[in-house]
């Protein structure tokens, strides 16, 4: 079940997180307050409840007391603006299955959610991503190419996700920095260029497409 459930009071960080799963594939729901996130959480319709502590009407971790009272093992990501240690050790013993602290990179929450997802699914997790002789690897953000490996850093981990989500199809600059960087486009940006640069060193320039004028190709 690939359905997550983000409660989260703070409108740009739902946007953020949203848009950001609806890139990677999966289905969202966004909701304001606790009560409606344990009306919906009580559903059993997610596969996952990413839910931010400070939420009006029932804070997150009374939404998550109470789910876990009632036997509920929907995995939970805890979402907290808060380092603490003592919240950290109250979330986790609460029943929450991960927590990352505000702010935080988007493609940490992401594998974090794959990886929650993977250990929760009733039959064997995809964790690779293929293409001809390429493999990434989802866990450990590796690439391999033939008999040749490489490590990623996180942006480029998930500019190449992208591109093997997509092969063949030509994705704009826009259509990349949306997707892979969560951020509206700018167009006097060369971020999208440096980082097919990057990539094309690690798994081959001929790989990346050059569409003068539209954007690039995985081939």
């Amino acid at each position: 079940m690939s359905r997550i459930l983000i409660a989260e009071d703070d409108r740009r960080i739902a946007d953020f997180i949203e848009k950001g799963l609806r890139a990677a594939g999966y289905t969202c729901l966004v909701v304001d307050d606790g009560a409606s996130a344990l009306l919906l959480a009580r559903s059993g319709e997610f596969g996952m409840i990413i839910l931010d502590i400070g939420l009006p009407m029932l804070s997150g971790f009374e939404v998550l007391e109470r789910l876990r009272s009632e036997g509920s093992k929907t995995p939970v990501i805890v979402l907290t603006a808060s380092d603490s240690v003592a919240d950290t050790v109250y979330g986790l013993e609460s029943g929450a299955n991960d927590y990352m602290t505000k702010p935080f990179q988007f493609a940490e929450l992401l594998a974090r959610i794959r990886l929650r997802l993977n250990d929760d699914a009733d039959s064997s997790p995809v964790l690779n991503l293929t293409h001809g002789d390429m493999v990434l690897d989802l866990r450990s953000r590796r690439v391999r190419v033939g008999d040749a490996g490489a490590d990623l850093t996180a942006r480029e981990f998930s500019l190449l996700e992208v591109f093997l989500r997509h092969p063949g199809q030509v994705l704009t600059r826009e259509q990349l920095i949306s997707h892979a960087w969560n951020m509206d486009f700018d167009p006097a940006s060369n971020v999208v260029d440096v980082y097919v640069r990057a990539l094309r060193a690690k798994i081959g320039a001929e790989r990346l497409e050059t569409v003068r004028g539209a954007g690039y190709r995985l081939t």
